[in-house]
């Protein structure tokens, strides 16, 4: 909650929304919400409103699916020793629980082996190729994962093992004289829908997906779907928590699963799952795609930041509650040390924006060598939210310098990242998010080149607050707040309605919260009507500017319950607030004008 410097857009796009509601059964408002999403016609509505488990896309659709099925039966068949390469990230993790039970369900002879983020790096490499090979395994196959890994998927096949990757990252490619050469894999089969002549509707699903989509197709064509009905329920729960954790967007193919596996995971079977939002002290019947991506998902997450991923994996895996039990504990308080460490770091990462060299670039390159390489991305990304600029952050590993970069809309970060690929022993990535290896010689020469081919105009470096409509606060009632929950789940690509009141009059004020982080107002609308409205952050930058703008003793008036004269235009969205039994409308204020 800082000064809201954005600028403040109202969509335009227009529709026949009283059409729309008519058809749909819902107000103008939500149908205008809805058109703002990028639904145009009836279908589209139609599957954003009603879209269920019959509206996911036929697996087959995936290129190399056949190929990769008929290799698993056969394998699963003549009873081969087969091994799961998975990630340390949740969708790594997600991806390969659904692989390795779905193969186990279906007979084979499968065990997994998740990359140790600081002594294997990310993905397949050598050592794991030797490391399968010496213990017999007949068929690698990777999960969010192996697009990049051309080398070690050809030393696998040199000492005879079959491979199949799955995965959903870009695929890899030189640029010569503006042709494009993309660099597959050699594998017996490659699963991901960014190859070139795949025709896979939707391109922005994750690993877990992909890896649910392989063993629904394979337990189709060994007649398995009904026997294995309640696994499979398991398996999408699985494939929507990595949805959500990595990020992906929650419209189309995406949204469907993430509603239809929150759902499930309501009512899941999964001791490991269960224990996760009890240790959490998460209200199951509340469960949302913000619990998980924010509460649940970093708990997955710190186990292959802090320790290895491997336990993680156990905790989805167990049937036992007392292990369940114990492991989730461990998680939690992995991440709570996360957290600690994370909160250290922005800071110094943010003292090296403002005050050294790299504060007027318009790439943010930032050296932190103390900081463990795993917490890396997440402070990137905090560092990108706060200045809206492609960010790096990059540590000091065991060998060379690593890092994680998070971008903005219009910088696609792998593309750019290709064009200065000579600094890299590796990396790889997609448009918003990104992973690198290189030596500490080339950090400086990295930075200047990137910033020197940056094509950024100030304009995209503009965060910019989409208003979905213009309404006055009095126009919020109970039928429209849960119509909007018919939207949900709310996430990337399908954000909370947002809705903007110019000139909302201020009455009272009350920090809270244990953490002092958040701030309960009294507002008036125009019909003369008191409303609570909740804002969520530090509010200190909040203060400073009421205090530039109306003066202190307007603010202390507001803080002691008699504001007057503080007017504020605001962008806004309505929830419910229910304690000890009792729900009532609340406001919740994201930007400030």
């Amino acid at each position: 909650m800082g000064i809201d410097m954005a600028k403040w857009y109202v969509a335009a796009k227009k529709a026949d929304f009283q059409g729309i509601g008519e058809k749909f059964g819902i107000s103008p408002v939500t149908a205008r919400i809805i058109r703002n999403r990028g639904m145009v016609e009836e279908e589209e509505i139609r599957k954003f409103l009603e879209g269920g488990m019959e509206d996911l896309y036929d697996p087959p659709l995936l290129k190399g699916m056949e190929e990769a099925v008929g290799l698993l039966q056969k394998k699963i068949r003549e009873k081969r020793p087969m091994r799961i390469i998975g990630d340390y990230d949740v969708d790594g993790v997600c991806s390969a629980f659904i692989l390795h039970q779905g193969l186990l369900g279906a007979g084979a002879v499968a065990d997994t082996a998740i990359p140790h983020r600081i002594r294997d790096g990310y993905g397949l490499n050598d050592h794991l190729v030797e490391d399968a090979f010496a213990a017999g395994i007949d068929t690698l196959l990777t999960c969010d994962n192996g697009i990049a890994a051309a080398p070690q998927v050809a030393l696998a096949r040199g000492k005879g093992m079959t491979v199949i990757v799955t995965d959903h990252h870009e695929v890899p490619y030189e640029e010569r004289e503006g042709e494009r050469r993309y660099l597959l894999p050699p594998a017996d089969a490659v699963v991901d829908p960014k190859q070139k002549g795949d025709d896979y509707p939707f391109k922005g699903i994750c690993g877990g997906v992909v890896a649910y989509k392989l063993i629904c197709r394979l337990y189709e064509a060994m007649g398995l779907s009904e026997e294995k009905e309640e696994l499979l329920g398991e398996f999408l729960e699985a494939a929507a928590f990595a949805t959500v954790c990595d990020v992906m967007e929650l419209l189309d193919e995406n949204r469907i699963i993430v509603k239809e596996g929150l759902k499930n995971m309501k009512h899941t079977r999964n001791e490991g799952l269960r224990a996760l939002m009890e240790v959490n002290g998460i209200d199951r019947e509340k469960l949302s795609a913000h619990t998980v991506g924010f509460v649940l998902g970093p708990c997955l997450n710190a186990t292959g930041r802090l320790d290895t991923a491997t336990r993680a994996l156990q905790l989805l895996e167990t049937r036992d509650r007392g292990e369940a039990i114990r492991v989730a504990s461990e998680l939690k308080q992995l991440n709570d040390s996360r957290k600690a460490m994370t909160e250290e770091y922005v800071k110094q990462a943010v003292r090296s924006v403002e005050e050294g060299p790299i504060g007027g670039d318009r790439v943010l390159v930032i050296f932190l060598p103390d900081c463990h390489e795993s917490i890396a991305g997440i402070i990137a990304g905090r560092v990108k939210e706060k200045y809206h600029r492609p960010v790096f952050v990059l540590t000091q590993g065991e060998e060379g310098v690593k890092g994680s970069g998070r971008s903005i809309e219009s910088y696609h970060m792998y593309e750019e990242m290709t064009k200065v690929n000579h600094f890299f022993t590796k990396y790889g990535g997609h448009k918003m998010a990104a992973g690198l290896s290189m030596e500490e010689k080339d950090v400086e020469g990295f930075r200047r080149e990137i910033n020197v081919l940056c094509r950024l105009t100030p304009e995209d470096m503009e965060e910019k607050v989409h208003i979905d409509v213009p309404m006055p606060v009095s126009y919020v009632s109970w039928p429209l707040v849960e119509e909007l929950e018919r939207l949900e789940p709310f996430g990337n690509g399908n954000p909370a309605p947002l809705f903007a009141q110019k000139d909302l009059e201020f009455l009272s004020a009350r920090v809270m919260g244990r953490n002092r982080n958040a701030v309960r107002f009294t507002v008036l609308d125009d019909a003369g009507k008191r409303w609570e409205m909740m804002a969520f952050g530090d509010p200190e930058p909040l203060d400073t500017y009421l205090v530039q703008r109306f003066g202190q003793a307007a603010v202390d008036g507001l803080y002691r319950g008699r504001g007057e004269g503080v007017r504020l235009s605001v962008a806004y969205y309505p929830s419910v607030n229910t304690w000890q039994g009792n729900a009532k409308l609340q406001l919740v204020m994201k930007h400030y004008q």
